[in-house]
């Protein structure tokens, strides 16, 4: 039983980690461990390790690990890049290492050696082709045509000018301070995607590729994890393992029996725990493009949101006030039950706050605009050459 509750804790730990470091800052774990579990892994740790390094090796140490902070967060750079080549390189090597050799086996067929291998190499061509595509940068050239796609709707978007790149900033539009150029639809930047040697925007032209990303690693990971299951189940049937250890031996006294299978057990954690939060990903992203919002925008109509509320509430408090003053003055009104006085409606409940996304005109629309971006189709085209 003890390999059992190891690979049970294993499995545990490794869960907690990702969900606090990923989910830690939602609304649902304000107060919990999660939340602090969170805080330490994204600012404690390094806090701490800051302290101990200008402590032991002065502060010129610790200037340096700042410099190589402001480098890998701050800067374009191609670590995440490698760190995701390294991923998919490794999981693939210790799965071909630890499972080909019982393919075919009871479960699967040997035609899955070859499907592994070609679902990774798409796997990577759509991390190539989402990288190196343009995400609809904005430029003097073509502003016209991201002017006349992208119209403002003066509820969180107005006619302005980018301060940075001095052109018209078109509706639905951010200028990234990291890339140092305006995107067009800008979702976010995302550190994980190459563009010329730098990191990539997410925005109007490369959304699709970015959500064919995200769909296609999830089902990679769940093939894996499936995969992986099959084989490990298949030799233990073939072997009549479980029947061995439980009626001769005890599982305790034949752990390194199983050794060859620990791999691929820990296999199966770790690509179940990554499906799982790709799955979340892509079902937030999905439902973004089902409504035509990016990101940055949920922030925006966040803020716009939580703004109208407040002018609500408060011009609801005026005039209950205005109403409770002239009741005052006015002659004596017949008194009211206690209980109708404490169970009375508050003026503050009315108030209804309501999204007026102009953008989103019916989710088959939404997806044909992200399948085909507004700038790409011809009539937008042709606004371009007829301004110019």
């Amino acid at each position: 039983m003890g390999a059992v509750w190891l690979l049970a804790c294993h499995g545990l730990v490794t869960a907690l980690v990702v969900v606090s470091f990923l989910c830690g800052r939602w609304p649902i774990f304000d107060g919990t461990f999660i939340q602090r579990i969170h805080y330490f892994l994204t600012f404690g740790a390094y806090d701490y390790f800051l302290r101990f390094v200008g402590a032991v090796f002065g502060s010129k140490c610790a200037d340096a690990v700042l410099s190589v902070e402001f480098y890998c967060c701050d800067r374009p750079n191609p670590l995440l890049q490698i760190i995701y080549l390294v991923i998919i390189s490794f999981t693939y090597y210790f799965t071909a290492k630890s499972s080909f050799t019982y393919i075919p086996g009871y479960y699967l067929s040997g035609i899955h050696r070859y499907i592994s291998l070609l679902a990774a190499a798409v796997g990577i061509v759509l991390f190539l082709l989402t990288s190196f595509s343009d995400p609809g940068i904005v430029k003097a050239e073509n502003v016209s045509q991201y002017l006349s796609a992208y119209p403002y709707d003066n509820i969180i978007y107005s006619e302005k000018e980018c301060s940075t790149c001095k052109i018209p900033k078109p509706a639905r539009s951010k200028h990234c301070s990291i890339c140092n150029r305006c995107v067009a639809r800008f979702d976010h930047h995302c550190g994980w995607m190459l563009f010329y040697l730098q990191n990539n925007c997410i925005g109007e032209r490369n959304t699709r590729y970015f959500m064919a990303f995200l769909l296609w690693h999830f089902l990679l990971c769940l093939y894996g994890t499936v995969a992986i299951g099959l084989v490990l189940a298949g030799r233990l049937k073939e072997l009549r393992v479980v029947y061995i250890l439980t009626v001769y031996y005890g599982v305790e006294n034949s752990f390194m029996d199983l050794a060859p299978h620990v791999v691929q057990i820990l296999l199966i954690v770790f690509l179940a725990i990554i499906t799982m939060l790709l799955a979340g990903f892509f079902g937030y992203h999905t439902k973004l493009c089902l409504s035509n919002t990016t990101t940055n925008e949920t922030f925006k109509w966040q803020d716009h949101m939580d703004w109208q509320r407040k002018l609500k509430e408060a011009q609801a408090s005026a005039a209950a006030l205005r109403q409770s003053i002239s009741g005052m003055s006015s002659e004596k009104q017949p008194s009211t039950s206690k209980w109708r006085t404490f169970f009375r409606r508050s003026p503050l409940e009315d108030v209804v706050v309501v999204k007026n996304n102009v953008y989103d005109k019916g989710f088959l629309h939404n997806i044909q605009e992200v399948i085909s971006p507004l700038s790409t189709r011809r009539s937008f085209t042709r606004t371009k050459l007829k301004s110019s």
